[in-house]
């Protein structure tokens, strides 16, 4: 029988405090091996005889072992996380992290309102010590900007929204990026790229990765703190990576610094749509 064991391992012999990253690069790192290690780990899963196993170490402290019963344990998480509701997103897990190492916020579509600012600069005034990272993560297959898209591409479907205002304040936001990407598809392949079976696909992946660079350069203007990075990626469900394409490298991996400014979003948006990932979408023949 094939098995996946992933398991979450206290050692009474090691009941120090796990060391957290000591700044922005550090942390990246962390999370970006940690994923890659995840990835790896369930790679070719299926050709592969017997089980695989993975142990994450988790520090007694972050689950109130080492506390009194009136003491609770400290929050120290060393990365704060913009994510989307998606059930099929586990965070902790894609980036082999434990309890109390990341401040998870999850919405659908990893989109910004006032609840999810709030939160970020909570994290960011009160848990200074050890946060050194902001992340900004989408997903393939995102179901809030395939909505958005549907929309986009066919303005009657709107109308079942009609009644449904918190629904239609998602969908709302996302359109603009939605309506970006479409203009961008358009220069890029011309008009003639409406009419291709892999359009819709293409536009909603080109949305998703958007979507998440311009959330985190919008948190990066929002909350000025030069010692706090604030990065962006889209896992994907299929291969359970993180990826971001970004103009050095057309298929790169893991998550990387949002644009700085309007060149860099036009370079970002060269880098999507040339990308495989979304170059393969175009040229797909149903």
């Amino acid at each position: 029988m094939k098995t996946v064991d992933i398991t979450y391992r206290y050692e009474p012999q090691d009941a120090g405090a796990r060391p957290r990253p000591a700044d922005g690069e550090a942390a990246l790192k962390r999370l970006n091996d940690g994923n890659r290690a995840f990835a790896a780990l369930l790679e070719g899963f299926a050709e592969q005889a017997g089980g695989v196993q993975r142990i994450v170490s988790v520090d007694p402290g972050d689950l109130g072992l080492l506390s009194g019963p009136k003491e609770l344990p400290k929050q120290r998480p060393f990365a704060a996380i913009v994510g989307c509701s998606d059930a099929r997103v586990p965070v902790e897990l894609i980036f082999n992290e434990g309890p109390n190492d990341l401040f998870i916020i999850r919405v659908a579509g990893n989109s910004l309102g006032t609840e999810v600012l709030g939160s970020l600069k909570f994290a960011v005034e009160h848990l200074s010590d050890n946060l050194k990272l902001i992340v900004v993560l989408g997903h393939s297959g995102c179901g809030a900007l395939t909505t958005a898209v549907d929309v986009f591409l066919n303005p009657a479907d709107y109308l079942a929204l009609a009644g449904k205002h918190s629904l239609r304040y998602i969908v709302d936001a996302l359109l603009i990026v939605v309506q970006a990407c479409a203009k961008k598809i358009h220069a890029t392949f011309g008009p003639d790229i409406l009419r291709h079976a892999g359009y819709k696909q293409a536009l909603i992946e080109a949305s998703i990765v958007t979507h998440a660079a311009l959330a985190a350069y919008s948190i990066r203007q929002e909350i000025s703190q030069p010692a706090l990075q604030v990065v962006y990626g889209v896992y994907l469900l299929e291969t359970r990576q993180v990826w971001t394409p970004f103009a050095s490298e057309m298929n790169g991996s893991g998550l990387t610094p949002a644009p700085r400014d309007a060149d860099g979003f036009a370079k970002l948006g060269d880098a999507i749509l040339h990308s495989d990932r979304i170059a393969s979408l175009i040229k797909r023949k149903d």
